[in-house]
């Protein structure tokens, strides 16, 4: 599972918060691991420089092999929070396309 980690020019993530992020996303995908090819991130600071709650989002898109990409977005007051929130969803949707895959 190869895992990219991007951002847009407001949204700044040293060397260490994305080995920490990498770290994250493979532990809370582990167990999808084998139908996951690729997981991209996209970061964004809705309000830029401008302090606000909630401004911070993560988009992860999980590419699946032989299937559609699967994606999912969640708004949090940090990155760290708003990755938190984006897995949980994926997670769950990956959980559901596993269960329906199972089942055929």
């Amino acid at each position: 599972m190869t895992i990219q980690i991007n951002t847009d020019h407001n949204a700044h993530l040293s060397a260490n918060s994305r080995e920490e992020f990498s770290a994250t996303i493979k532990d809370a995908l582990s167990r999808f691991s084998e139908q996951i090819t690729r997981i991209e991130v996209h970061f964004t600071d809705e309000n830029g420089p401008k302090e606000g709650l909630n401004d911070k989002k993560c988009l992860i898109e999980a590419r699946l092999e032989g299937l559609q990409p699967i994606v999912a977005t969640n708004h949090g007051n940090d990155f760290s929070h708003s990755l938190d929130g984006a897995l949980v969803t994926l997670k769950a949707n990956l959980g559901k396309i596993k269960e329906k895959l199972s089942n055929h």
